[in-house]
């Protein structure tokens, strides 16, 4: 028996949290930095609760998913979910905002899904699963998962048009990995997310100030007005979920902040 199995511990977030609490991970192709590692196929039902029943953990954490692909991102939950459930293993499930139509200003704990494209509809059925096999699970609801030099976002910040009415909460993945390990031995739907509503072209100026980047090439334009199409507007409300929380969920302005250069020790107070 083990405390903890991370599956998707070869993703950003997967990665963080085994960092952090030293779990057994899942991974499909790219194994991730630990010794505990065991690769699976979350689409194989039979292989999912054979390495379930073989670890037998107490916890597990679902933080896999593929954005255009049902049977990892929904099919797969199930599994995990219904191995769990075969075990009697808690189990935290990662959800997305994107389970949301962007249609309401904000959305708390309470919001019910309404999903516009493919990827938020299989979210929003991998939570009806999980809900259904395993009733006390934590259904972690998250936006935009930032890290350090994360490859996604540099491109992001790359990329031809940066959308002014595409708006999400970023959150930095240290954070997010915190709280869901502090969330292990809780229930039901938690938010976590950051406090800051942000734009495309507001974090892609932020990661380039980060990162050395020429934020004068970045060009703003509307979602609205050239697609793709999909929710603009995701605000998660995480008030409730902040207050049962001890980690602070920061701000993508704050985490995003380049440092202040480090103090001259020569006694030239000189500006420069």
């Amino acid at each position: 028996m083990i405390d903890l199995l991370v599956v998707g511990g070869s993703g950003l977030l997967g990665g963080e949290i085994v960092r952090q609490s030293g779990a057994h991970a899942t991974f499909h192709r790219a194994a991730p930095e630990t010794e505990n590692r065991h690769r699976l196929d979350l689409r194989d039902r039979a292989a999912v609760l054979d390495l379930v029943r073989h670890l037998r953990p107490r916890v597990i954490i679902n933080a896999a998913y593929r954005q255009h692909d049902w049977a990892i991102t929904a099919d797969g939950a199930m599994h995990v979910a219904a191995a769990a459930a075969h075990i009697g293993a808690r189990l935290v499930h990662v959800s997305s905002d994107a389970i949301f139509s962007g249609n309401a200003v904000t959305y708390d704990e309470r919001s019910v899904p309404d999903p516009t494209t493919p990827y938020g509809a299989a979210k929003a059925a991998a939570e009806l699963a999980v809900r259904g096999l395993v009733p006390d699970a934590v259904i972690a609801r998250t936006s935009l998962i930032i890290g350090e030099g994360e490859v996604s976002h540099i491109r992001n910040v790359q990329q031809k048009v940066l959308f002014t009415d595409d708006v999400r909460c970023p959150i930095h993945v240290t954070d997010l990995a915190a709280a869901l390990l502090e969330l292990r031995n809780a229930q039901g739907v938690h938010h976590i997310a950051g406090p800051d509503a942000i734009n495309r072209l507001e974090l892609a100026t932020l990661i380039a100030r980060r990162d050395g980047l020429d934020e004068t090439a970045l060009t703003p334009g509307r979602r609205a007005e050239t697609g793709p199409p999909g929710p603009l507007a995701l605000r998660l409300d995480c008030a409730w979920t902040q207050e049962r929380l001890t980690v602070r969920l920061r701000g993508a302005r704050e985490f995003l902040a380049r440092p202040d250069p480090a103090p001259r020790t020569d006694g030239d107070t000189t500006p420069r």
